[in-house]
């Protein structure tokens, strides 16, 4: 994936797109502005231009990591789903109490699920500062093995220390993914990881700090969008959820009151 990061590479390519090669941008949002809502794990077109790219990738990482063949993981929604009934109905067990074991207990696991994420988010962009490799003039998605093997890769390769090490520690592998992102007013894309925490806005985790230097949500950061999410097994594409209109929203404000 190629890169504009300037702690990288001494000139800056600007406004060059070519086909689906990556080239991601060199700064990051400053400013929040209206969140967007998206659907992360819709079935990709079978025209899709991505698929042929992310399935080439999958087929690879799982020989290198000497598993067989296997079919898509579902996502997310299922485990998710029964976590957050699980916790509502804790909730709903504890209402008032909230000095409650168990409130503790799930406050105390998800900050140290954070801490530990950002801890790898600040490794890896300081690993990225000796490691980085620009892609030459094919774009290739390198495997983990590969990355290891070379001493090193663009974000593609680097962002897969984060994904695995995520998994590897504990992170749930339905809840940790690949995600190509991009930056609609120049068109530069980037490839970073998705931890879904919250199975509607994941955590960023950017591998060279190109898109944000700390770990944010994605509605934290507007000037991006999500595109592909993804991993050795599954493939989704993203899919922006339209509003829901003023005089709807009003309706489902007032029934809640």
């Amino acid at each position: 994936m190629r890169s504009g990061f300037t702690s990288f590479l001494s000139i800056l390519s600007t406004g060059l797109l070519m086909g689906l090669g990556l080239v991601l941008g060199g700064g990051c949002a400053g400013v929040i502005g209206t969140p967007r809502s998206y659907d992360y794990f819709a079935q990709p077109d079978p025209a899709d231009a991505w698929s042929p790219k992310i399935v080439g990738w999958q087929r690879r990482e799982r020989v290198d990591d000497g598993r067989e063949l296997g079919g898509a993981r579902h996502a997310p929604s299922v485990e998710a789903d029964a976590l957050d009934a699980r916790r509502a109905s804790a909730g709903a067990a504890q209402a008032g109490n909230r000095d409650g074991l168990r409130d503790k207990y799930f406050s105390f696991r998800a900050e140290r699920k954070r801490e530990l994420a950002r801890e790898v988010a600040g490794w890896i962009q300081t690993q990225a500062r000796d490691h980085y490799v620009a892609d030459g003039p094919i774009d290739h998605w390198a495997t983990l093995e590969e990355t290891l093997r070379g001493n090193g890769d663009d974000c593609d390769g680097l962002e897969l220390l984060v994904y695995h090490a995520l998994r590897d520690l504990g992170f749930d592998e339905s809840e940790v993914y690949r995600a190509v992102v991009y930056r609609p007013s120049d068109g530069q894309h980037h490839m970073v990881t998705f931890w879904f925490e919250d199975r509607n806005d994941p955590w960023v985790i950017d591998p060279t700090g190109a898109m944000t230097r700390s770990m944010l949500r994605m509605s934290q950061l507007p000037e991006w969008a999500p595109s592909k999410v993804f991993s050795e097994t599954a493939e989704y594409t993203v899919q922006r959820v339209a509003p829901m209109p003023l005089a709807e929203s009003k309706l489902v404000v007032n029934a809640i009151h």
